[in-house]
């Protein structure tokens, strides 16, 4: 008996159609493989949008999520509970930083870095009240609130919730000159993803992400990369700056912070940047709670001593390498386990590809039109990718 087309109907029936589903229902998923309620597994090569780095259901991060709902879930930050400190310390070694603030979700450690480079600008380098200028790149995207929205450049993602918020200048991606020409003496901040994800991983031209480190020294102005989803073993670094040798002034981090299995989201800075915070200022009932705490520190671990960075580095040649040589792609790019794929238009649109590969047991998903996103946990196995792009070349000669 089929049980999906019931189970998809319903979801259609009950919930806000803000999102745009396969038609798959998952019931169960370990490592890099998940079952819809059929029985039928597929190989998941979307990651949760990369909140899934270390797979479904990593031992060592489900043991430290058991553990902790044993003993305490929640206290609110106006109380310390003993996950706290361990946390932002080894948060604060990985990242290079001083600080760490502890959030949520994405969305809201962004919205966190804005109000700190605003405050900063005010505070420290003089900025007249009210005149904060962050500049930011074209085709980014940074996550849902009314503000962050307010400076995208995707209409899908923007149309209709105006009034915008202002203090915000878009320039080109991967163009330092037009950065350079956006500058002036209100600028507070420039926020970019060190990779595009939700664009279509675009990766910027060799040497764009130390030319934007200098030119934020030089202007005194603060260098914010959003790694939420390019962070944390992804592109075959701890940080997709690192292929650069680039220390932002603020890193911003999420979805595998949490090892896909709680909400947790960060900024970590010097003491000059998250310094200007003080009680009352800024805070989250959620951020930092013991359970996203116990995980986080557990994913930290993970990534302290290389093993998946370093996986990541080589089985993404092995996915990058193999898609590039199949016919019917108009480009491929990508950094680490990250890929990013053109589909040639006149053969189906991305929705169509993803689709068929789901008939043929793969999990991705489409993004603008004719693109793929390829972003498999980082646990996934040769022959798995193998399987995933065989199964997509399969898809390609069929069309």
């Amino acid at each position: 008996m089929n049980l999906t087309p019931g189970a998809v109907a319903d979801a259609e029936r009950w919930t806000a159609h803000n999102y745009h589903p396969l038609p798959v229902v998952i019931t169960e998923a370990e490592g890099a493989w998940v079952t819809d309620i059929d029985g039928k597994r597929y190989l998941d090569c979307l990651a949760g949008y990369s909140a899934l780095n270390f797979g479904h259901r990593h031992p060592q991060l489900i043991a430290a999520a058991h553990a902790q709902l044993d003993r305490l879930t929640l206290t609110s930050r106006a109380f310390i509970h003993d996950q706290f400190a361990e946390f932002c310390h080894r948060l604060a070694q990985l990242t290079g930083q001083d600080l760490v603030l502890p959030m949520n979700t994405g969305a809201e450690a962004v919205e966190t870095a804005i109000k700190v480079a605003r405050k900063w600008g005010y505070r420290v380098k003089g900025v007249p009240a009210g005149k904060a200028k962050i500049i930011v790149m074209s085709d980014n995207f940074h996550g849902r609130t009314t503000t962050i929205v307010s400076f995208s450049t995707d209409p899908e993602a923007r149309d209709d919730y105006g009034p915008y918020t202002p203090g915000f200048e878009i320039v080109a991606y991967g163009d330092i000159l037009a950065l350079e020409e956006a500058i002036d003496d209100n600028t507070v901040a420039v926020l970019l993803e060190p990779i595009q994800g939700e664009a279509g991983v675009i990766v910027p031209p060799s040497g764009y992400l130390a030319a934007v480190r200098q030119v934020c020294t030089d202007n005194n102005i603060l260098f914010l990369a959003d790694e939420i989803q390019s962070g944390l073993g992804r592109t075959g670094k701890t940080f997709a700056v690192d292929h650069e040798g680039v220390q932002p002034d603020m890193h911003i981090m999420g979805k595998a912070l949490g090892g896909g299995i709680v909400p947790v989201s960060a900024v970590a800075a010097s003491h000059e940047v998250l310094g200007v915070l003080t009680p009352g200022s800024h805070g989250s009932t959620f951020g930092g709670n013991p359970l996203a705490c116990a995980v986080g520190i557990e994913v930290v671990k993970l990534l302290e001593k290389g093993e998946y960075q370093q996986r990541s580095a080589e089985l993404g040649q092995r996915l990058l390498g193999e898609l590039e040589h199949l016919d019917g792609l108009t480009a491929v790019r990508g950094k680490g386990l990250w890929a990013g794929i053109d589909i040639d238009p006149k053969l189906m649109s991305g929705r169509t590809a993803s689709l068929a590969l789901l008939e043929r047991g793969v999990l991705a998903k489409d993004t603008h039109g004719s693109t793929i996103r390829l972003a498999p946990p980082i646990v996934i196995s040769e022959a798995e990718i193998d399987f995933a792009v065989d199964a997509l070349k399969t898809v390609l000669k069929s069309a």
